[in-house]
């Protein structure tokens, strides 16, 4: 059986208020026809399908018509799990009419977490596969919180919570491989593991307050035979562990992803669960490249993309030693009659300058929530010893409003 893992599409995403669909549209065009290349029988998405909780009419219909392509192609089954930026409510919708096109959708956990395991069948009906679809764990699902613990009591509750649900998912696909014979137990998640690289600007949310941010390998059962990831953008496995893997976002999230490979997983089976792993590259749909450095540094390159005949989206980053006022002209007019596009311009100089002053020309880009919390309590004076506690129901406050299902 071959199968292909793949997470992180953040379809809607835009780029500093560019929109990106073009690279959407084209990078689901390119998977559906490598999963008829390749004849993949099954394809795994761990999650972040969208950018947001409520995607636009136009994302969704990307989504859509890609499952309903693939599904009338060699692949026999679908498996979609919810990821932090996704609705639970939203993927679960339509799970039943998604269901007749043998897509699974696993939005969310339930009651009963015989829900999460889902049994992959051949062309003649005789099992092949068992997959542990397990969603993004929400801190309400996993911890129940009570009055006067401690940063290091909710973070026990939280492992233990983790290892808990994978337990009782895989007892039961265990049950399901005893019944079939020795056919592979696949797992799923979105989470972020102990060790796992990210890049500047990526996106990547921490998904629980405190210091379990990363939850280590040994919180997976070890009857999963192939483990497909979610949430980090970087393409990569899990320690040593050559079967615990992340495929990584298929497009550049943002400029400090430009310069990485991106890749989707091919896992196969063959009569025995030991895997056969191939990393297969996506191609670059748009090309993003950020620049940096004084005045002449910035021209000669743009002129070397011009000669090119780039098409790149551009981030510039002024860092000579001159103020120069008059960045944003002298930009414009080097990439003028060109494919090229600026979506940003930094001018560290100025904005040094002015930021040492009244920090007036700094904007929200340059800061995330928790700077501009931070900002509000030098603002408010309030005492270094105070602040941590503060600090920690803020970040709590923040979990909980990214968490909410807008669409429940």
């Amino acid at each position: 059986m071959k199968i292909l893992h793949t997470s992180d599409w953040h379809i809607g995403r835009s780029l500093y208020g560019r929109k990106r669909y073009d690279e959407f549209s084209a990078f689901l065009d390119w998977l559906a026809e490598f999963i008829q290349t390749e004849s993949v029988d099954a394809l795994l998405v761990a999650g972040d399908i969208f950018d947001t909780s409520t995607p636009s009419n136009r994302a969704q219909g990307l989504y859509y018509r890609f499952l309903c392509k693939v599904s009338a192609s060699c692949c026999r089954h679908i498996v979609v799990i919810a990821g932090n930026h996704d609705s639970p409510s939203f993927l679960n919708a339509p799970k039943e009419l998604l269901r007749a096109m043998n897509v699974h959708v696993v939005g969310s956990i339930t009651d009963n977490p015989v829900d999460e395991v889902i049994t992959l069948t051949g062309p003649s009906g005789i099992p092949e596969a068992i997959v542990c679809a397990v969603p993004y764990l929400r801190d309400r699902d996993i911890r129940i919180v009570e009055a006067g613990e401690s940063i290091e009591d909710k973070n026990t509750k939280l492992i233990e919570g983790l290892q808990r649900h994978y337990a009782d998912v895989c007892r039961i696909a265990e049950e399901k491989q005893r019944e079939y014979g020795e056919i592979p137990i696949i797992g799923m998640g979105h989470l972020f593991t102990a060790g796992g690289k990210t890049v500047e600007g990526d996106g990547v949310r921490e998904l629980y307050v405190g210091s379990l941010a990363h939850v280590d390998k040994d919180v997976f059962p070890a009857c999963i035979d192939y483990l497909a990831l979610g949430h980090l953008h970087v393409p990569q496995k899990v320690g040593a562990a050559e079967y615990i893997r992340y495929s990584g976002s298929p497009i550049p999230i943002g400029y400090g992803e430009a310069t990485h490979e991106k890749s989707v997983v091919i896992v196969e089976f063959s009569n025995d669960p030991q895997s056969k792993i191939t990393l297969h590259p996506v191609p670059c749909f748009q090309a993003l490249e950020r620049i940096s450095g004084g005045f002449d540094e910035i021209t000669e390159r743009i002129h070397e993309l011009k000669f090119q005949t780039s098409n790149a989206w551009l981030e510039i980053e002024y860092t000579g030693t001159e103020i120069a006022g008059n960045l944003r002209e002298l930009i414009d007019e080097a990439v003028a009659d060109t494919a090229m596009e600026i979506r940003r311009i930094k001018n560290k100089r100025v904005v040094e300058r002015v930021i040492s002053r009244t920090c007036e020309d700094e904007t929200l880009d340059d800061l995330d929530v928790n700077d501009v919390f931070i900002r509000c309590l030098d603002t408010c004076d309030v005492p270094e010893d105070d602040r941590p506690a503060l600090i920690q129901s803020y970040k709590e406050t923040i979990q909980g409003m990214q968490e909410d299902d807008l669409n429940a």
